[in-house]
């Protein structure tokens, strides 16, 4: 037995071949560098205290010189460097615990991953000779093409032939026999040479910047090209025709998405298109989350086809003589990147699905029409959320200021009401699908997978997802996840522009991270916001959906939405509920006739979207509960022992004196 005193161990090791290792009883132990099962030949500690070396890892050098990172050497340690919360190989990506090659500029290696690699520019594959090779064309193991990504290019292994995944690495047969140098046409200065990206430079003709593996560099010019960048294969099928692979000089705009490439073009001689390399094979169908449709990608469209030629992601005008999704039926259009930026919001439709609609489908909440005016408007009507026929009125008076029981604003315009209880319906309201498609909800925890069918429903206490408001009006309740959208919000939701009464033009939705104060409230944006693309005006989601007209005991009339300031007066700017100053830039709710200015904040509350008098049947209380408001005598709350001075529950029998806040019942 050779015997051999070890970096990393305090006593010494013996070299076992394969019959000694399995007669001392240890067939399967890991290596105590790299972590991996190990085989004969292999080191053991003569003091049987479970220290066992793969014998590369025992013979593994302490500082090596790597032909794919020449700028410095790579330094063996027994663990990262302290500072690190997780350390990742930048060969194979997986994380590493003990025992790695790490360099002062970033990179760190498993040990395996380290040898291997400097095998590969050494042309030293002893170690892959007796590896099996797979074709993915006949490969059993292929599996829709999910095995993973080759180590070296982190293109997908199916991608060409590879070497059988029993030898430890996901490797292409071709990235194991590549050039070490390269002159290419992209860059004649110097020569491209094989190395790790350790400055993560993007590469220089698709702009991607690759963390893991190889690319070409060239160093002094800061330089960096993908393996399947710098050799694309010369024709590839994914049209109805070949591209076929052109070296450009110059750079070119791509007839797929309308943007500059550089360099690696691909032609159809054919359609007389070029093309980025990844552009070739984009979706033809998606379903994007910004759009209850299907839209397809077309090469150029006619501008007659369109009334409006902006993205309605970015709101920027799109170059229909290149690349774009649209939709027929509503006339809406992407820029591609936008269309395809952010992978959780778009979905891939088969072309075999291409012509299902049957989610398109309305299902009207009017289930029966019983009489009609001569302009052929409903008069009578029943409605699938109530039990009374309820009739057609434009005569607010008679009624007193009432809410609306599907969106609690109060009644304007023409309503429907019922004869027999106290129920209102805008007529807005009343004609509002059963069904609703809602593009842009992704049920928690679930990727993107097209548009949710919401259902109407009423009689319940829910908090809107995207007002966060309480409210026992109607909802559109999610099939799937069970989340309520209250009738305020979907308008806001499904529409990509809103024409609000506190401002001359229309505001355009913007997705995503926003900086910026809402002019309505001063607060800050977060995620998403309303926009004037004419002005420099912003709005929260909150204020962009503020009810015009609202009720309030601190006046006798209703107070208007104002946004602008009455008048200059300093002692006016405060709020007549809180008696607070009042910024006269925000928003305010407003009585001309009495002067009373107040926030925003204090008329709505937090239980503004409740109606006083409506029934719950929810709880463990054996009586119906009825919502009341600082009722006359204030009684004692069953729960706390506190006056219901705030929105509460009150039993609707005679005699049962029970009254609970609603905020000791229930902890929303």
């Amino acid at each position: 037995m050779e015997e051999l005193k070890n970096y990393g161990h305090q006593h010494p090791l013996l070299m076992l071949n394969e019959e000694q290792l399995l007669g001392n009883g240890n067939g399967v132990v890991d290596c105590s560098r790299c972590g991996e099962k190990v085989s004969a030949p292999c080191f053991s500690c003569v003091e049987c205290c479970g220290f066992y070396l793969h014998k590369t890892c025992a013979q593994a050098p302490l500082e090596l010189n790597h032909p794919f990172h020449r700028h410095h050497p790579l330094v063996l340690l027994q663990n990262p460097p302290s500072s690190y919360t997780r350390c990742v190989c930048a060969f194979c990506d997986e994380t590493c615990e003990k025992f790695i090659y790490h360099c002062s500029c970033g990179l760190d290696f498993h040990i395996k991953c380290a040898l291997f690699t400097f095998n590969i520019a050494e042309r030293n594959l002893k170690e892959l000779e007796h590896v099996a090779l797979e074709d993915p064309s006949f490969s059993s193991k292929n599996d829709g093409g999910n095995l993973g990504k080759c180590f070296a290019c982190w293109e997908p292994l199916a991608m060409y032939t590879y070497f059988s995944l029993d030898c430890g690495f996901n490797l292409h047969k071709k990235c194991a026999e590549l050039p070490l140098k390269l002159n290419h046409l992209c860059h004649r200065k110097h020569p491209l040479v094989l190395q790790f990206n350790s400055e993560l430079l993007s590469c220089k003709t698709c702009l991607v910047t690759q963390e893991r593996g190889f690319v070409y560099g060239c160093s002094p010019c800061e330089l960096a090209i993908h393996i399947d960048c710098a050799s694309p294969l010369p024709v590839i099928e994914d049209h109805q025709h070949s591209f076929t692979l052109f070296w450009r000089q110059n750079p070119f705009i791509c007839d797929a998405c309308g943007t500059e490439g550089h360099h690696v073009a691909f032609t159809c001689g054919t359609c007389s298109i070029m093309v980025h390399k990844k552009c070739i094979s984009l979706p033809r169908i998606i379903q994007q989350a910004c759009h209850v449709h299907r839209v397809f990608h077309t090469f150029f469209f006619h501008k007659e086809y369109f009334e409006s030629l902006n993205c309605i992601l970015c709101y920027e005008v799109v170059d229909t003589e290149h690349g774009s999704y649209f939709c027929a039926d509503c006339n809406v259009i992407f820029h591609v990147n936008c269309a395809l930026e952010e992978k959780a919001c778009y979905c891939i439709v088969s072309q075999e699905n291409e012509d299902d609609k049957s989610l398109d489908i309305p299902v009207n909440s009017i289930t029966k029409v019983l009489e009609t005016n001569d302009a052929g408007e409903a008069t009578v009507i029943e409605h699938c959320e109530h039990k009374h026929y309820l009739m057609l009125s434009d005569k607010i008076s008679e009624h007193g200021d009432k809410c609306c029981d599907g969106c609690l604003l109060l009644i304007s315009a023409k309503f429907y009401h019922c004869l027999r209880c106290d129920f209102f319906l805008h007529k807005s309201c009343a004609e509002l699908p059963k069904k609703k498609l809602f593009p842009k909800h992704s049920c928690y925890g679930k990727p993107f997978s097209g548009p949710k069918p919401f259902i109407l429903t009423s009689d319940c206490m829910f908090k809107c997802v995207l007002c966060r408001y309480l409210s026992n009006g109607f909802s559109y309740e999610c099939n799937e996840c069970g989340d309520q959208i209250c009738l305020r919000c979907p308008d806001l939701v499904l529409q990509d522009a809103v024409k609000i009464s506190g401002h001359k033009h229309r505001l355009l939705f913007y997705y995503g991270n926003y900086e910026g104060q809402c002019s309505s409230c001063g607060r800050d944006l977060s995620y998403g916001a309303s926009r004037c693309k004419d002005c420099n005006f912003h709005l929260c989601h909150l204020c962009a959906l503020r009810p015009t007209r609202v009720r309030h005991k601190c006046d006798q009339h209703i107070l208007a939405l104002t946004y602008d300031k009455v008048n200059d007066y300093a002692k006016y700017h405060y709020c007549d509920i809180c008696e607070k100053e009042r910024d006269p830039k925000h928003w305010f709710y407003y009585c001309e006739t009495c002067d009373t200015s107040v926030h925003v904040d204090c008329v709505l509350g937090k239980y503004s979207f409740i109606k006083l008098g409506s029934t719950y049947n929810e709880g463990n209380h054996e009586h119906p509960l009825t919502f009341v408001k600082k009722i006359h005598y204030y009684p004692e709350c069953v729960k706390c022992g506190k006056r219901c001075e705030d929105l509460s529950l009150k039993c609707a029998e005679l005699g049962c004196n029970y009254i609970a806040h609603w905020k000791c019942r229930y902890r929303w």
